[in-house]
């Protein structure tokens, strides 16, 4: 079997993932805003976790989908190197990036980490390290013996 192309909006390695994320979308929880929002990630050996925001009436409280669908594969046990690609998905217009706090996540866990934003209409890839260039990670920090701390 081929290895993904996730190089291309168009390929067809898109597809499931898109489909889990529209499916997350589908049970996010935005009675404030009404902005409902899907993402999924794709890992190493096939696994998709998939996510959707969660607002809460105190608003800093509210989790936006990319970091439920990281949580999810974290949880499952998610492995440094895992992560292949991550969907998100609204129904805006235009297309919605991940957030700031979401791009300093994704960094957590993959150096570079191809991101395809998508609403019914639209679709455009990004690099992660393009949505967050020079992102601060365990990457930065040191131990006592000075050897980098690695993510997951």
């Amino acid at each position: 079997m081929a290895d993904p192309d996730f190089s291309r909006t168009d390929s067809p390695d898109w597809d499931a993932l898109l489909a889990a994320a529209w499916a997350a979308r589908g049970n996010a929880h935005a009675p404030y805003s009404g902005f409902r929002v899907g993402a999924a990630l794709l890992l190493r050996g096939g696994r998709i976790e998939a996510g959707c925001n969660v607002e809460n009436a105190a608003y800093p409280l509210t989790v936006c989908a990319e970091r439920n669908a990281i949580g999810a594969a974290v949880a499952r046990g998610m492995r440094d190197g895992d992560p292949l690609a991550l969907a998100i998905v609204t129904e805006a217009e235009t297309l919605t990036p991940p957030c700031g706090g979401c791009r300093q996540v994704i960094a957590e866990f993959a150096e570079r980490l191809p991101v395809l934003l998508a609403n019914r209409t639209q679709r455009a890839l990004h690099d992660s390290s393009d949505l967050l260039p020079q992102a601060f990670t365990g990457r930065n920090l040191h131990r006592k013996n000075e050897e980098p701390v690695q993510g997951v």
